[in-house]
């Protein structure tokens, strides 16, 4: 099969869930339009995610992308909240501060989003036949739950395990590939953090799961990755950049994927 891309994922709000779409626009910046647009902070100006507050996992969010509204289900609460994210931003911050339990504010960025890496402001990418082979390392875990875990933006099927790790090399060498008529460049295997080894709905650890993640992906690590970017082995999906050409572009589910060149 040729490869194509198989889902898009956009997380309009950083650390809550996540939005599945047919299609994207590509932002002057690179990043997906509405992914990571908002992000919670608290009075320290920092995040408030799922690597400094594991409670954010109990809480569930569905989006209205066009009508720019979050409706929260908030535990041991009967009823569905419904926020406008521009209009009522207040309110929500207000019930968000009330569960948090420490006063919150909602940043926005319709510019470029709030990335973890922000010299990689394009949509991260991963296989879908990568997240059913690490789902098979944990018993009792989906590969619907090690998707939420995950958090990437773009997946890539008609492609086997592990295939997206052609899409990075060397330490400053960047690998061309297209999505459709969208140009992207690979840049290095995503550094993973405590979110992964956390259920995604309950915050619940896993037992050992960094240890068994990283003692699999090494042993499975194909011979032709590059492998100096692997300083250890807790690493996955693919950070990305988009030149300026790809901009205002759309992505599509069903568009074909591409491997160009290796830049220097």
């Amino acid at each position: 099969m040729t490869p194509y891309l198989a889902k898009i994922l956009l997380y309009p709000v950083k650390s809550l869930d996540a939005v599945e779409v047919e299609n994207a626009r590509v932002l002057a910046s690179g990043a997906l339009q509405y992914d990571r647009e908002f992000a919670i902070f608290d009075k320290q100006g920092r995040f408030v995610n799922g690597k400094r507050h594991a409670k954010i996992h109990l809480l569930r969010a569905q989006f209205a992308l066009l009508n720019r509204t979050v409706s929260l289900q908030i535990p041991d609460r009967n009823l569905q909240q419904t926020f406008h994210l521009d209009r009522e931003r207040q309110a929500l911050e207000a019930t968000l501060s009330d569960y948090f339990e420490f006063a919150v504010t909602l940043g926005l960025n319709s510019l470029m989003g709030f990335p973890d890496d922000t010299h990689s402001l394009g949509p991260t990418v991963i296989s879908t036949a990568t997240l059913v082979e690490v789902a098979s390392w944990f018993p009792g875990l989906s590969v619907d739950e090690m998707r939420r875990r995950m958090r990437a933006n773009i997946e890539i099927g008609g492609v086997p395990a592990f295939w997206e790790d052609r899409l990075f090399s060397e330490p400053g060498d960047l690998v061309s590939f297209r999505v459709g008529d969208v140009d992207f460049f690979g840049v290095n295997p995503c550094q993973r953090c405590i979110v992964p080894t956390r259920n995604s709905y309950l915050g619940e650890a896993y037992p050992n799961f960094q240890k068994i993640f990283t003692t699999q992906r090494q042993a499975t690590l194909p011979n032709w990755v590059a492998s100096s970017p692997f300083n250890h082995f807790f690493r996955l999906s693919i950070n990305t950049q988009l030149p300026p050409l790809s901009a205002g572009k759309t992505l599509q589910v069903g568009d074909e994927v591409e491997i160009l060149l290796q830049q220097n």
